[in-house]
């Protein structure tokens, strides 16, 4: 599933390139037809993300939520758009500011509807704070956490307690800081927790600008590869069995909460 920084990547690119223009709106496989119609002709006035969710917000007071779940995704196409492939939910084209035509089609999101405001309201209000929007309380979070005796690993991959944070932010950051991803959220200091913040606001603000998730510090960037041929390396991330880049020791793997979680048993101790 996208974690935060590919929402906010979309956001932005969406504001640059449809926002402050008429946007043209269909849905080929008919799933969205009857909310595109009603969407079709009407100027984009802005595009934003909370967390793993996307909002398109239009002059009439529609608000288009979007969450792609496992399998969305968006795809870029040149204006005049080719006839759709696969199943297209919505199908957006305009120029915006900049006068430039551009086109995108969303396939397979989990949710594609029509908001209102107060349904958006009812929406943010279920999130926790998002560290890549400038409006972020981390002390929302904190109070949670600091009453919590749930896992730190579980904590910040609850969506109402941390908004944006998935599988890789959440072990890469509990690893950078030495943090055991079983420790219970009260047994948390307030200075590990602002370290923890601070770094999940830096690492995904550099995830928006390239697009990839850059977790491992520089210094570290060398020898056992990527678990992926397209990706950057990681410290723990799927990498189960794999020597530790710090300390050699080897990459421990665990379920928690029906997600996969890795971290290194000594520079995580606990």
């Amino acid at each position: 599933m996208p974690e935060g920084h590919t929402l906010h990547r979309l956001a932005g690119l969406h504001q640059r390139r449809l926002a402050g223009g008429t946007v043209r709106v269909s849905s080929p496989q008919g799933r969205f037809a009857t909310e595109a119609a009603r969407l079709d002709g009407q100027v984009l006035s802005s595009a934003e993300a909370w967390g793993k969710h996307l909002l398109h917000h239009y002059d009439s007071g529609l608000v288009v939520h979007i969450h792609l779940g496992l399998y969305g995704k968006f795809y870029e196409s040149p204006v005049p758009m080719p006839a759709p492939v696969g199943e297209v939910r919505m199908r957006l084209i305009g120029a915006g500011n900049t006068g430039d035509p551009y086109g995108v089609d969303l396939r397979g999101p989990n949710t594609c509807e029509i908001l209102l405001d107060p349904e958006v309201d009812a929406l943010t209000a279920r999130l926790g704070p998002d560290p890549l929007r400038p409006d972020a309380d981390p002390d929302r979070a904190w109070h949670r956490i600091s009453r919590s005796q749930r896992p730190i690993g579980s904590l910040l991959m609850d969506q109402k307690v941390i908004a944006g944070v998935g599988n890789v932010y959440r072990a890469e950051v509990l690893f950078r800081h030495g943090i055991s991803p079983q420790r219970p959220g009260n047994r948390l200091d307030r200075a590990e927790w602002d370290m923890i913040w601070a770094d999940l606001a830096d690492l995904m603000k550099v995830g928006v600008r390239r697009g990839k998730m850059h977790v491992v510090r520089p210094e570290h960037d060398h020898g056992a590869p990527a678990y992926a041929a397209d990706r950057p390396r990681t410290y723990v991330y799927r990498r189960l069995g794999e020597p530790c880049r710090l300390c050699g020791a080897t990459v421990f793997h665990t379920v928690m909460e029906g997600r996969n979680l890795f971290w290194c048993p000594v520079c995580q101790p606990g």
